[in-house]
């Protein structure tokens, strides 16, 4: 598995994975309300790093490197659970000061266990009744 920084030319099969991994998992939220378009407006001005192997994009994560902060890791629905996500979170902390800072959406359990299982600690949870998040952080 190969993790690089992010081309232009890698956005079409980064958009993809975004709106099919958010469709898959986001049971609490309104999947006709996704689109292509979001993946390029939640993750302007950030850092984008991503997993492949054999030219096959796996997942990605976009940081926001001036708050320490990983905003997005999403891998694709077929390799979940294959080490994806813990490659991306490592060159994550790697290319930032710690302590690092994501926040997970409560109802995300799996999320939420694989984070405390790589060693992320839950701060304070946050947000409407509607969406809560907790923020954690990695020290």
């Amino acid at each position: 598995m190969n993790i690089r920084v992010a081309r232009e030319s890698d956005y079409a099969d980064l958009r993809s994975i975004y709106l099919e991994s958010r469709r898959k998992s986001f049971h609490w939220a309104v999947a006709e309300e996704m689109t292509l378009e979001d993946f390029d407006k939640h993750t302007k001005e950030e850092y984008i790093i991503l997993a492949e192997e054999d030219t096959q994009i796996l997942g990605f994560a976009s940081l926001y490197l001036p708050d320490d902060f990983i905003h997005h890791l999403f891998v694709h629905p077929d390799f979940s659970g294959k080490g994806v996500g813990g490659q991306l979170v490592n060159a994550s902390l790697v290319k930032m000061n710690k302590p690092v800072r994501l926040k997970c959406i409560s109802e995300n359990q799996k999320a939420m266990k694989f984070y405390e299982h790589n060693g992320w600690k839950k701060v304070v949870e946050e947000g409407s009744s509607k969406e809560k998040y907790w923020v954690m952080v990695y020290e």
